[in-house]
């Protein structure tokens, strides 16, 4: 595993992460711990220690629960735990951005956690009218200053959010997470140049364009899980038509199409980890060895200097 620096949090993360959506059903799959415990156990043995969760994956924080419960077993010190705020699920997903709903919110994730502290605190996915909130950066400043926040961040909804990415270091945010991965290359334009400039993190999310790059599915798949069974059937067959050319033109022969995209990421000189899901221990493994790709420098701007 190589490591980068999370701009300046400092902190020192493996270039890649474990995202844990899934964890809360909606990718067509429940969890039990077991699964969870196997998953997260294989992660650290090859040097995972990223996990990037949200208050609203899965009812009643499902899946910062699983890895509460993981990390009650385990060293918490030697994970870096990004969480985010702004949304809950009760009985439904609802969005949550009054200051005190977000302290509520910070309480029960870290009780669901079973943590003292969050390492990296993330507004998440919010328009600029609800970002443009003293009430709330004045409550999680305090946070910061009380420890039960280590840094916060901006998880960006469009990933073409200039807006927010430039206010990161009025506000104090350390690092970005945005949609980046070979079929959407927006952030190039704008918004990763931002976090050169400011030195913030960049979490690159959604790497393998929801399973798209993973190169298991061919035009004409037709998804049943939650998050994709409702979108464009005409969008998903360009998309997974553009893969199999990508796939023919510019992966090498005898590298995994899921291991060449997440490295593909990597490449950028500003992010410093990539947090594909992964459902399997099998699926863990694999997106680990996208670090070992000669795509993936040594020489990295962001390369951990011990």
């Amino acid at each position: 595993m190589k490591y980068r620096r999370l701009g300046k949090t400092e902190l020192k993360v493996s270039v890649v992460g474990v995202g844990t959506w899934q964890f809360g059903g909606d990718w067509g799959k429940d969890f039990n711990q077991k699964e969870v415990d196997a998953i997260l156990t294989r992660a650290k043995e090859l040097g995972i220690n990223l996990l990037d969760t949200a208050e609203c994956y899965g009812p009643h924080h499902m899946s910062e629960k699983f890895i509460g419960d993981f990390l009650s077993r385990d060293r918490r010190e030697d994970w870096v735990i990004a969480s985010k705020f702004g949304h809950r699920w009760h009985e439904q997903w609802e969005e949550a951005w009054d200051a005190k709903q977000i302290r509520i919110q910070l309480e029960e994730s870290l009780k669901a956690l079973r943590t003292d502290y969050i390492d990296l605190y993330q507004f998440h996915s919010g328009s600029d009218a609800v970002f443009n909130n003293d009430d709330m950066w004045t409550m999680l400043d305090k946070q910061v200053q009380a420890g039960t926040i280590r840094h916060l961040g901006i998880s960006i909804g469009s990933n073409t959010n200039l807006y927010q990415t430039d206010k990161a270091e009025e506000l104090n945010a350390k690092a970005i997470q945005v949609v980046y991965n070979r079929l959407d290359q927006a952030p190039e334009e704008e918004v990763l140049p931002s976090c050169i400039r400011q030195d913030l993190g960049v979490l690159a999310r959604v790497p393998l364009a929801s399973g798209y790059l993973s190169g298991k599915y061919k035009p004409g798949t037709v998804f049943s899980d939650n998050v994709r069974k409702n979108r464009d059937q005409d969008e998903i067959n360009a998309k997974l038509k553009l893969v199999e050319e990508i796939h023919r033109n510019e992966v090498p022969e005898g590298v995994p199409m899921a291991e060449w995209a997440l490295a593909w990421c990597l490449k950028h000189p500003t992010v410093s980890c990539v947090i594909p899901g992964c459902k399997s221990v099998e699926q863990v493994e694999m997106n680990a060895r996208a670090a070992e790709l000669d795509m993936v420098s040594d020489n990295h701007p962001g390369a951990w200097k011990s």
